[in-house]
């Protein structure tokens, strides 16, 4: 198996593993709201998460490229985890929103409420229900604009200096997201470790939106070069290209490496660096 495909499963499935120790798909009595529940909670960590690491990606992490074989496979794998977090934040909404839409259209009866008594709450569970009407209203539209954002990213034929300047604004809406995600995360999660797996990946995604957002993504990593050839294969949808590096960049030797092109990826040729002038 591809290290990417090996990392993406991987992911995916200690998250779920971690999510299972704090909660269960089969919750007692088991009825279609009762799954509805624990459904959304574990959609929405799942979303948050894998766009957290989607977000960590797309700084570019030098520590990521060896173990995932290079920068090519790093953003090939920004892709799935981008359309894993898409996937999953249409089942969270959907089974958020629609079972509300369905109560409403008689599809479904609204189970009545269990009344819970006094309840005494600290002040951070009080506040954070306080937050919840906001945190939804924000997690749905931004929702709306974060899937509009990415269903471009997945389309080709998107004009490439439109699409590098609609990408950034996900960063925008994952921080929207992560306020979303910590008010309406289950307030029993926070005594369990899928709250601070989450939380760690939700603080490295932060650091990565703002990096992004001010424009600081490689700023200390960059090397300048000229452009010597271009070829582009339009049976297969890449770019070939050869480019000699001036003094500074850190691979390891003159050779091959991958760049990012509008209609794939493509080896590049990087020739040794520039004479002195």
């Amino acid at each position: 198996m591809k290290p990417i495909k090996l990392a993406l499963w991987l992911l995916l499935a200690a998250l779920t593993g971690v999510w299972l120790l704090a909660d269960t798909f089969l919750p007692s009595p088991l009825s279609y709201f009762s799954f509805r529940e624990v459904f959304v909670q574990y959609t929405g960590v799942m979303a948050i998460a894998v766009m957290s690491v989607a977000m960590l990606l797309a700084v570019r992490p030098v520590w990521m490229e060896r173990p995932l074989h290079g920068l090519d496979k790093m953003y090939r794998l920004h892709k799935w985890l981008g359309i894993s977090a898409l996937v999953f934040a249409v089942l969270h909404w959907w089974w958020a929103l629609g079972t509300k839409w369905m109560v409403g259209w008689g599809w479904l009866d609204r189970p009545q409420r269990r009344t819970r008594g006094a309840e005494v709450l600290s002040d951070l569970e009080h506040w954070l229900r306080s937050q919840r009407g906001l945190a939804e209203l924000l997690g749905e539209w931004t929702f709306y604009a974060a899937a509009v954002l990415l269903i471009l990213a997945l389309i080709k034929w998107f004009p490439y200096r439109w699409f590098k300047q609609t990408h950034k604004w996900l960063a925008v809406a994952y921080l929207l997201l992560v306020y979303h995600s910590v008010v309406l995360l289950e307030f029993d999660y926070w005594s369990q470790a899928i709250a601070w797996v989450v939380t760690i990946l939700m603080a490295a995604g932060s650091v990565s939106a703002l990096l992004v957002l001010l424009g600081r993504v490689g700023r200390r990593r960059q090397v300048k070069g000229v452009i010597r050839s271009l070829c582009r294969y339009p049976g297969v949808h890449v770019i070939e290209g050869c480019i000699e590096l001036e003094k500074g960049w850190p691979g390891h030797r003159p050779g091959q490496f991958a760049f990012p092109a509008r209609y794939g990826w493509a080896p590049v040729l990087a020739l040794p660096p520039l004479s002195p002038r």
